[in-house]
């Protein structure tokens, strides 16, 4: 273990929160921290807080000075223009380092006042205490609060600790830090209606004499690091589980039948790792809390778990429970490997995080199947290989540094360029801290790890490898029975060197080599495999290839590779010897080939089987080839070999790996043999549902493929579908759901979108399928069905998106208009059943809104094949804040993707606005992955949209707008980086004429800066004795305000063109009406662009009268489509006399409403939300001018109207109004993840009304369902 680098110990912490308010959201708080010295010359104490106001400090009762100091708060101090990431990589690494407890430094300095010297002299405890407060954090912890009417409570209010690893210090001083375990005592003062729940076991709760307020005593007797303490509060409903006493399981009110269902299953889990590893649970008690807007969907602490809401589900839900079981089963290993025993330090990060992986996959394996495990690290190994080919390879142990020392400080990206060969990656951030990684970094970096554990299963064997897990444990056991000394808990801290040492010690095996290969060195291998038969010799002479790109992430590899050959006779193995990057081998076949011999084949499994040989080699005896089958090595294997052999390998083979090998390069190989191959595989029980899942998929495009050629009969898999699914008189019609086969339910929600993607030789869809697709809407049934089939419905509708096919050109000439006559017939379809369904989820929403979601995602991929005219809108106003999470990020995926195809600086401006101000962190997360993933340009593609001032807003972001959030920082950096790449934007001028120089400059302005020099920590000494407490970098002891205005349930800061509050209306059938602004002409090319307004309208009629006369106007005036009763989709209009889509009513088209619908509008409705939400601060109604196109860069820019709206509502108003359609107004919805109903109408997908919803009037004789 490394030397402590603090010249203390901490031993034990006392943390007590007082004065929790939620209307302020704020706490009142203090500390005590007991430690012993390990040096007499001891003169200061460095702790981490960050955003907390320190009133006063004391070491054993005596007051002593302090200094704060936080270099993250702006990373690149006093620079204003260097602009590039290699500047940043310097800065950002040295900041987070200058307060990194690992390295024995903190964002406050504490002098031992004279009168306390002699404690740490002679070596006796020092009590350090610390009184703080926290107001209106921007990070660490989240406070949940609707806005609706009642106390806190009632209105289900709750807040909850988040953050990354080493986020402690935002939310109570403390060391930040893995290497620093101690005991614990946590109090918590709340209201009485109010649970805190928090680490260790519940010791007792002290009510005040008045009963208004009640302390919760925790007492955490295991020596625990303060990266694993969390706190969380609300008027949680409380479910013991009933197999495991031990187990106390807590959620919001209303959702205890769905927390029962979603946990039932929970002591299985623990019982199963008990078992495996032969040691019990290391906690006397475990608690899972289920919170609204959770920072992830499990974040781990010692003894507790904080879950998302939306993990929970009831009985009826089949996909959601494969994802939370095996989260929730994630979540108990993680106590084993990561909370009781925990990482050293930083770079020792993957272990516990691998083996705790390693862990859940082997539950996995035992819960669901073996098939399933291996589908699972088939998956992670593809996504591992991606990420390293394109950005580098990962090297676990980070303390070893991918470049050298002397190259960091200098241009990384030209050394990178000029010494590809010296390297493992070059990352554009730094991997030596995790608040510096980048957030799909650590993500793969835990994967690799578990396959990493998983390698080394391998090598040791798996009895050896759980030996070695049981030795860690009992080690750890016994240490947390001693008292505290500095070496009495190191057996707690996990680090790569002691569990090398543990290897050995249990199995004799020295592993250093295999280390130094896959965890010092980053990078995986990639393989290169063909082969010829000899007849004469009946061998096989095997080419094996590496590539090599370090730069890349692909590595050499030297050692043994496993080659199978299944031979007519059996399956035979082969290790071959691999030390160059060239490697032939000649193997020698058992069997010799048979001329029309008719004999079974045995196979791997030991089983025989018959099978046709006529397609195969006749001299030859071999039926396919695999590398590595068993997944033991980090690689890519690209291999040859005839397409017979890879359809026999698909048939026969009985590993599934082998079966998604097979169907990946049939793909290639579209003859009437794949087509056979593939249609089998689909319709055999005995094959694995996602190889036949994916079979489906891939016989798409084998159709495609061949249907220019020699495909003949009915469209593919229609056949199959109505054999297995059709009714049995007529097969035609869909039978009655029933998902009690859960293979075939996945298979009936697969081939419908499969079956979508076949094109015929015009490229568009089969009039075939889209009459099956529509027959299937038209009869789906899921009365008798015990099970929900809402995601069965959201697929069908991703099918009707997967049938749409780019627009070649809309023609017309000047002064036309575009209507929808315009419109294909199978668009008019398309938007009939879409527009149907977006408004069915009005009346009765689904569990999490998967077939809304489904909708935005057809109705976007309908603007950008020029279906319909381009518009952001709709999306905007589900992306507001207030919606269920799910459904605001598929508007962001829509959102971000426009931005890319048409969008403006304002649609841009949009997007960072929800990244500055939104109030969910997940959610902001998102909004960057999504435009990482999509960016809205690239580095070497001219847009309008990189200008300076975008440049400036995310330097400004990095910079210091997200010294709380180490994940959305790092977010930001990923987003520059996709924009601009390492150097500098090509969008604002050069610093100087010599890069390198300027950079080595700002490099030693970085150096003059280090707080880690022993010569600043000197002269901070003589600062903290002689500088005043009324200095600027000493914290000013100011009270709390009482005049601060308090608005509780402001949910948003936000400057965005949103929408406002919804106005209070009588008539509860509105439509969000479409107002024409630029109707341009380019040539022959007709643009549109649109602004989205709504008129109050709440849900769509289904069915519209037939005699518009007006439709969209020419450019030279704008038009109004509105109407009553309908709900129109953007840009789509109709001419008189013709048939529209269903949900599309001829009074939209009325030109003489455009005044009256432009005054009297009020903003998009908003769903139902499942979350915990609160209104809108709403802000400015910008009337959205047209967009136009990127090249009509020189149009003159419309100019904006902007009103401010406020309106009040009182309780009945808001409760009719909470089932509309559209964007932002009041949701009064409870707390549940679920839907606004109650619990047993939420979990169910169709059927049945909701006692919350509005009594909607059909009088008016449209109808909502057919």
């Amino acid at each position: 273990m490394p030397e402590n680098p603090r010249p203390y110990r901490l031993s034990h912490q006392i943390v007590c929160i007082t004065g929790i308010n939620f209307q302020r959201k704020s706490l009142i708080g203090y500390v005590e921290l007991c430690l012993i010295p390990l040096r007499t010359d001891l003169r200061r104490i460095k702790v981490n807080s960050k955003q907390c106001r320190v009133y006063r400090v004391c070491i054993n009762k005596i007051e002593a000075s302090f200094l704060y100091s936080d270099p993250t708060l702006e990373i690149c101090q006093g620079e204003n223009t260097q602009r590039d990431l290699d500047f940043l990589e310097n800065r950002h690494l040295e900041a987070v380092n200058s307060v990194d407890s690992d390295l024995g430094s903190g964002e406050l300095t504490i002098k031992i006042p004279p009168e306390a010297l002699h404690f740490a002299q002679d070596g006796k405890l020092l009590r350090l205490s610390i009184e703080f407060s926290l107001e209106r954090p921007a990070g660490g912890i989240h406070f949940a609060i609707p806005d609706i009417e009642g106390t806190m409570a009632e209105r289900s209010a709750h807040m909850f600790t988040y953050g990354q690893e080493n986020c402690s210090r935002l939310w109570f001083p403390c060391i930040d830090s893995y290497s620093e375990p101690c005991t614990w005592k946590l109090e918590f003062t709340v209201d009485v209606s109010m649970t805190a729940v928090s680490c260790g076991d519940l010791v007792e709760i002290v009510y005040t004499p008045d009963m208004r307020k009640k302390t919760f005593h925790y007492y955490l007797g295991t020596p625990t690091c303060a990266p694993k303490i969390a706190l969380a509060v609300g008027p949680f409903e409380i479910l013991v589980d009933p197999q495991m006493h031990e187990v106390t399981h807590f959620c919001l009110p209303q959702l205890l039948p769905v927390l029962k269902n979603t946990t039932s299953f929970l002591h299985e889990a623990f019982e199963f790792y008990e078992e495996l590893m032969s040691s019990r649970y290391p906690y006397t008690c475990y608690k899972q809390v289920f919170v609204d807007e959770a920072f992830d969907q499990i974040s781990s602490f010692a003894t507790m778990t904080v879950l998302s809401t939306n993990l929970l589900h009831s009985k009826v839900i089949i996909d959601q429970t494969y994802i939370s079981r095996t989260l929730m089963a994630q979540a108990v290993a993680e106590q084993f490997f990561g909370c009781f025993i925990s990482m050293n330090s930083w770079s020792d990060a993957w272990l516990p995080k691998g083996i705790s992986k390693y862990l859940g996959g082997l539950f996995i394996k035992q819960a669901f199947g073996n098939n399933e495990y291996r589908w699972l690290i088939h998956k992670k190994l593809v996504s591992i290989i991606d990420y390293e080919q394109k950005y580098g390879g990962i090297a676990l142990d980070c303390s070893t540094s991918p470049l050298p020392t002397q190259v960091k400080k200098g241009a990384i990206s030209a050394y990178v360029k000029s010494n590809p060969s010296e390297i493992d990656a070059g990352f554009y951030f730094p991997t030596q801290n995790l608040h510096t990684v980048s957030w799909r970094y650590l993500k793969v970096m835990t994967r690799k790890a578990h396959l990493l554990i998983r390698m080394l299963e391998d090598r040791i064997g798996r009895e050896l490898l759980l030996q070695v897990f049981n030795k860690l444990l009992s080690l750890a056991g016994q240490a947390a029975q001693q008292k505290c000394s500095s070496t009495s808990w190191l057996n707690m801290q996990l680090s790569t060197s002691s569990f090398l040492k543990a290897v050995f010690t249990v199995t004799g095996k020295d592993m250093q080599t295999f280390f130094e290969q896959w965890v010092h060195s980053g990078g995986h291998a990639k393989f290169h495999g063909s082969f010829i038969f000899n007849r004469k010799r009946n061998t096989l002479e095997l080419e094996i290839r590496q590539d090599m790109n370090p730069g890349l992430g692909v590595r050499k590899y030297v050692g043994p590779l496993m080659v199978t050959v299944q031979e007519l006779d059996g399956t035979f193995k082969h290790t071959l010897q691999i030390e160059g990057l060239v490697a032939k081998h000649d193997i020698t076949c058992h069997s010799k080939s048979r001329r029309n011999k008719k004999k079974k084949i045995p196979l791997c499994t030991g089983e025989e089987v018959d099978m046709d040989l006529s397609a195969m080699d006749a001299d030859s005896p071999v039926l396919w080839i695999r590398v590595d089958p068993e997944m033991t090595l980090l690689r890519q294997v690209v291999f040859e070999q005839p397409d017979y052999q890879w359809q026999y390998q698909l048939r026969y083979e009985r590993d599934i790996t082998a079966q998604v090998e097979a169907i990946l390069s049939l793909g290639n190989c579209p003859t009437p043999a794949t087509r056979m191959a593939l249609t089998d595989t689909i319709e055999n029980d005995q094959c694995f549902y996602r190889i036949r899942c994916e079979a489906a998929k891939c016989l798409t495009k084998v159709a495609n493929a061949m249907e220019a050629t020699n495909w003949t009969g009915p469209p593919a898999m229609l056949a199959i579908f109505r054999k297995m699914f059709g009714s049995h008189s007529c097969p035609a019609i869909v039978r009655q759901n029933n998902f009690n086969n859960l293979q075939h339910y996945f298979l009936q929600k697969t081939i419908p979108v499969a079956m979508a993607g076949l094109r015929n030789m015009q490229g568009i869809c089969v009039p075939d399928i889209m009459r099956f697709l529509l027959d299937l809407f038209k009869y789906n049934d899921n009365s008798k069905n015990k099970f929900s089939d809402n995601y069965y419905r959201a697929s069908l509708v991703d099918a009707l998106g997967e049938t749409v096919t780019q627009v070649i050109s809309m023609v017309c000439e000047t002064g036309q208009t575009f209507t929808a006559d315009s419109l294909s017939a199978n668009t008019k379809l398309i938007l009939e059943e879409v527009t149907r369904y977006i408004n069915l989820e009005k009346l009765l929403p689904c569990y999490k809104y998967t077939v809304t979601i489904s909708c935005l995602r057809t109705i976007r991929k309908l603007q950008k094949y020029g279906h319909l005219p381009s518009s952001p809108r709709l999306f905007r106003s589900y992306a507001d804040y207030g919606h269920f999470l799910d459904v605001r990020c598929a508007a962001i995926d829509a959102l971000v993707d426009f931005t890319k195809v048409d969008g403006t600086k304002e649609d841009l401006n949009f997007l960072l606005d929800m990244v500055e101000n939104d109030p969910i962190p997940y959610f902001r997360h998102y909004i960057l992955q999504a435009m990482v993933t999509t960016p809205p340009f690239t580095p070497k593609e001219p847009s309008v949209l990189n200008t300076e001032q975008l440049v400036n807003r995310l330097w400004n972001l990095i910079n210091c707008n997200t010294s709380h959030d180490a994940r959305i920082r790092c977010d930001v950096v990923d987003l520059y980086y996709s924009l601009y790449g390492r150097s500098r934007p090509s969008c604002i001028g050069e610093v100087c004429s010599n890069p390198t120089e300027s950079l080595s400059t700002a490099n030693k302005i970085a150096e003059s800066t280090s707080l880690e020099s022993e010569v600043v920590d000197n002269k901070r000494d003589d600062e903290i004795g002689t500088t005043p407490a009324s200095e600027k970098e000493i914290i000013k002891t100011e009270p709390f305000s009482e005049d601060h205005p308090d608005d509780r349930g402001l949910k948003r800061k936000h400057s965005s063109d949103l929408p406002p509050p919804e106005q209070s209306v009588e008539n509860m059938d509105r439509v969000e009406s479409l107002l024409v602004e630029d109707c341009v002409v380019e040539g022959s090319l007709l643009k549109l662009t649109l602004q989205t307004k709504d008129a109050g309208g709440s849900h769509v009629a289904i069915q519209g009268n037939n005699d518009s006369n007006t439709v969209l106007s020419a450019p030279t005036q704008s038009s109004s489509i509105c109407s009553e009763s309908s709900q129109s989709l953007p840009g789509v209009s109709s001419t008189p006399g013709t048939r529209q889509p269903t949900g599309f009513d001829s009074s939209m088209f009325e030109h003489d409403q455009l005044q009256k619908t432009t005054s009297n509008c009020s903003p998009p409705p908003v769903l139902p939300s499942s979350t915990m939400v609160s209104e809108g601060s709403g802000g400015a109604v910008t009337k959205h001018s047209g967009r136009p196109h990127k090249s009509k860069k020189k149009k003159e820019k419309k100019k904006k109207h902007k009103h401010k709206h406020k309106h009040k509502h009182d309780r009945h108003d808001r409760q009719q109004d909470r089932v509309v359609f559209g964007g932002d107004q009041d949701n009064n919805t409870s707390s549940t993840a679920l839907s606004g109903r109650d619990v047993d109408s939420r979990v169910f997908s169709s059927g049945g009304s909701s006692p919350s919803s509005p009594d909607f009037s059909l009088a008016s004789g449209h109808h909502v369902i057919d």
